[in-house]
């Protein structure tokens, strides 16, 4: 039996729809605007119970992988943490729409603190290029905005929302404090060019990559992992960046860290040196998730496929 899936359908998407969408997402913004961003948290907090309580398909994933990924703690555990990384996800949407309102370059420091960064900056600096790996924990988001607002060379890799109109006015609201945003689909021609310039690129690197990506240990499990980012840095020779972005309990302070830099000497002499790299930085996201797993997805289907070794076995 072959082991390749028929194409999935494209989605229909209806313009008119999209744009009603989006027009009611922009009159919900208005009316939390009203009310400050705390405020707005614990809403977001209570939102994420009624999806933890409601989103059966959505739970019965977290717990699965919570279960798997931590198989020492109680369920007691594992259901405080599960509903947890619901309200942190509730509160992510948040964080988008008051970032650009809140942090300025005159008071960024009363909503982050920063932890061992201090050699990535200068990294960031030489202009030498550099790739910059997090996972989907915590305020992912307003790491590229920080750098983008104090004008690092960093451009973020990203798949556009099928919602044009949504899409769009996100975009912008990133390049107004100088966020560049690249399209997925797009990226492969413009990443080494890009590089060559001394850009910094920046990934979101634990998201399933099918049946042809690399699998490493994720939590005790293996998962598919994307061979781009191992590529582009032994083929460019540079550094990869693993960092993170956490909450503060419920507020908008995060605080922003490194976890680890792995340099082109490190996977100079392995046999394997792709898979190396992309097990490292596998293994140091998986690090700071377990500082607070309560804030990274646990609802994403980051095992969805599985090695030919356990697929023939079934």
């Amino acid at each position: 039996m072959a082991d390749s899936a028929p194409p999935k359908k494209k989605k229909k998407h209806h313009l008119f729809k999209d744009w009603l969408t989006y027009l009611a997402l922009r009159v919900i913004v208005v009316f939390l605007y009203i009310f400050d961003v705390q405020t707005n948290l614990n809403t977001a907090c209570f939102l994420g119970r009624l999806l933890w309580k409601y989103y059966h398909r959505g739970r019965k994933r977290a717990l699965d992988n919570l279960r798997a990924s931590f198989p020492e703690k109680d369920e007691q555990w594992i259901r405080n943490t599960g509903r947890r990384s619901f309200e942190h996800i509730a509160m992510l949407a948040i964080d988008v729409l008051f970032t650009p309102r809140l942090v300025r370059k005159s008071n960024w420091r009363t909503y982050s603190r920063f932890k061992n960064t201090e050699r990535a900056k200068w990294l960031m600096k030489e202009d030498k290029g550099l790739i910059m790996v997090t996972g989907h924990y915590g305020n992912f988001e307003i790491m590229g905005y920080m750098m983008g607002l104090f004008g690092f060379n960093i451009y973020s890799i990203a798949r556009p929302l099928d919602n044009r109109f949504i899409n769009k006015h996100l975009y912008l609201v990133r390049r107004r404090v100088g966020q560049r945003i690249i399209d997925k689909k797009g990226a492969a021609e413009l990443m080494p060019h890009l590089i060559s310039s001394g850009a910094t690129l920046g990934f979101i690197g634990d998201q399933d990559a099918g049946r042809k990506g690399i699998f490493v240990d994720f939590f005790g499990r293996k998962a598919s992992t994307y061979k781009s980012i191992g590529l582009l840095a032994i083929t460019n020779n540079i550094p990869i960046v693993v960092g993170y972005s956490r909450r503060i309990d419920s507020r908008f302070v995060f605080e922003m860290g490194i976890e680890r830099i792995i340099f082109p000497q490190e996977w100079a002499e392995k046999d394997d040196p792709l898979t190396w790299v992309t097990a490292e930085y596998t293994r140091a996201i998986e690090q700071f998730v377990r500082e607070d797993p309560t804030q990274y997805w646990w609802l994403h289907r980051r095992w969805k496929h599985r090695p030919r070794e356990e697929r023939q076995k079934t």
